[in-house]
């Protein structure tokens, strides 16, 4: 499984150890298949798997009580999902649901006493695994310090600036970000409503900073991007 290996050796599960001890974690990986739109694990079950995304893209997004959906986050490959229960000492619920964006999405798990054990043998992959979860806490503290002290055009270009980061792809005119997201989403991955993003975005392609293609956005000026979300 050479693609699958090369993969995983670059996630923080994999990158301390050698090839030999990876295999002897490896032999214990569940893969599965999964096409757009269906659910990988769902918000509120009680199994004790970590993820880790080998292609496409996943989702992360959380339901309120009366059915409204925030979208929390957008995973690439090589990134660990589903990890707070694992670590949970209360094995608690899942605090979010993770849906596949592309056809073909291909993840692998593991289940909780096969990680501990193999982490017992191999201690500084554990400490990989924290600084990776303390970078997730830092970006959620700062997602809400975005929320209580940036306007929204703000919270915009820095989410653009993120996912071009990520995803972009360059082309003669900038970058292309193909986001794959409903105008619903990204006003959830913003955190405002729909009509407020949209406005905000026809005010950069007005200025001529971005261009929307579909579900695709081109970004000529992601200088002019970045000093907006620091106002």
């Amino acid at each position: 499984m050479p693609e699958q290996e090369n993969i995983l050796f670059h996630t923080a599960l994999f990158k301390q150890v050698s090839p030999e001890q990876a295999g002897e974690l490896i032999e214990y990986l569940n893969q599965g298949v999964y096409n757009r739109g269906d659910v990988i694990f769902r918000q509120g079950s009680t199994d004790h798997r970590m993820y880790l995304l080998e292609s496409g893209r996943v989702k992360l997004i959380r339901e309120s009580a009366d059915r409204r959906v925030q979208l929390l986050s957008i995973h690439a490959p090589g990134e660990m999902l589903g990890e707070i229960p694992v670590f949970d000492p209360k094995g608690g619920p899942r605090t979010a649901s993770a849906l596949a964006m592309h056809d073909g999405t291909q993840v692998v798990w593991l289940e909780r006493e096969v990680l501990f054990h193999w982490l017992d043998e191999h201690p500084k992959v554990a400490v990989d695994m924290l600084q990776v979860m303390a970078g997730r806490m830092r970006d959620n503290n700062e997602r809400i310090s975005d929320l209580v002290f940036m306007d929204v055009p703000a919270r915009l270009a820095k989410t653009l600036i993120n996912l071009a980061s990520r995803f972009g792809e360059p082309i003669e005119a900038g970058v292309k970000v193909p986001h794959d997201l409903t105008q619903e989403e990204l006003a959830q991955l913003v955190g405002s409503s729909r009509e407020t993003v949209n406005k905000a975005l026809m005010d950069f392609a007005n200025r001529g900073w971005i261009a929307r293609d579909g579900r695709s956005i081109v970004i000529y000026q992601p200088g002019m991007l970045i000093r907006r979300s620091r106002r």
